[in-house]
């Protein structure tokens, strides 16, 4: 049935319940008023000489994180039904008028199961990727940069539950001329006492998983969310990290690496502003303004869950993937 036969057929319809004085339809267990019934017939018997055609599909989107951080999917199914829709525009999930759309008015088909995102994918999740706010300057411009924003930390007061605790801050460590940016949680007790990050046992594990990286200690940035021990080495707040927030954004704007690699929840859900699990962040890079940024488990974690550790060596096989190092 063409188009402006169903128009017509709605219009009759409308007419007959009009004149019928029906003002609203019977419940499904009532019989239908006979002229209602007297003209289903007759239009049961005009469809059955014009077939529905099949519908056609288009579905395309994007499921989202805080701040939209997944990247585009589509199952192969949706990839063809869009070829032979290439006239339409693109749908997104996230828009209430992305409902499945049926050409001709015909009865819609079922919408195809979504896929399940891949494993890992070297496609960004953030297609507009920010440029940096300031030039990158020469080395000795960085330098000088960063002691003026370490000499801030110090004098910063305002998570007074922590300053009065602190034996020092913890601000960061590593050349200023990096392409990697190691992004951890919080400072622990020997990083309270060193003023260094990553230097206990959750440290130890990080410099052998550089390692086998291929990466040393000296070639990485490593610093953390906070630059001050939460008591007991407690989860910090939001209010803490958001404190911290001007430091930590400073201080990768001064490096202006490549690759961040946020070590932990803490880490990831500061830079990239979700709540996602890091269970569902790993396997594919985000965008921190032109840096890649890759989310996985912070080596305490590794510690407490060694089985674990398999899940972080992919991570890492997967950065060194796109770092040319391995095949």
């Amino acid at each position: 049935m063409e188009s402006n036969d169903w128009y017509l057929a709605t219009k009759q319809l409308l007419s007959h319940l009009q004149r019928s004085g029906i003002t609203r339809l019977p419940k499904a267990h009532q019989p239908l008023p006979d002229a209602v019934a007297a003209w289903g017939q007759r239009e049961s018997s005009a469809l059955s000489t014009h077939p529905i055609p099949n519908a056609s599909l288009e579905v395309q989107g994007k499921s989202t994180l805080v701040g939209q951080l997944a990247p585009a999917i589509s199952t192969p199914q949706q990839k063809n039904t869009e070829a032979s829709n290439s006239a339409s525009p693109p749908r997104s999930l996230g828009d209430p008028s992305s409902v499945p759309v049926t050409t001709g008015h015909a009865r819609p088909a079922p919408v195809p199961a979504m896929a399940q995102v891949p494993a890992f994918s070297h496609s960004s999740a953030l297609e507009d990727t920010k440029a940096w706010a300031r030039p990158r300057g020469t080395d000795e411009e960085r330098t000088e940069s960063l002691r003026i924003l370490a000499e801030d930390v110090k004098a910063c007061r305002k998570c007074s539950e922590i300053v009065c605790r602190r034996q020092q801050t913890v601000f960061g460590i590593g050349p200023h001329n990096v392409r990697f940016v190691m992004f951890g949680e919080a400072p622990g007790a020997e990083e309270d006492r060193t003023g260094e990050p990553f230097v206990g046992p959750a440290g130890q594990l990080l410099d052998k998983i550089l390692v086998a990286t291929g990466l040393k200690r000296d070639e990485v940035y490593i610093m953390n969310t906070l630059k001050c021990r939460p008591p007991n080495n407690r989860t910090p707040t939001e209010a803490e990290v958001e404190n911290c927030r001007p430091f930590f954004e400073s201080q990768i704007e001064i490096l202006q690496p490549e690759y961040i690699i946020c070590w932990g929840s803490v880490a990831s859900r500061a830079l990239l502003k979700t709540t996602e699990s890091i269970g569902r962040l790993r396997g594919r890079f985000y965008r921190y303004k032109q840096a890649k940024v890759l989310v996985t488990y912070h080596p305490s974690y590794l510690l407490r869950n060694p089985d674990a550790k398999r899940q972080t060596w992919e991570d890492m096989k997967f950065l060194m993937r796109d770092m040319g190092t391995l095949k």
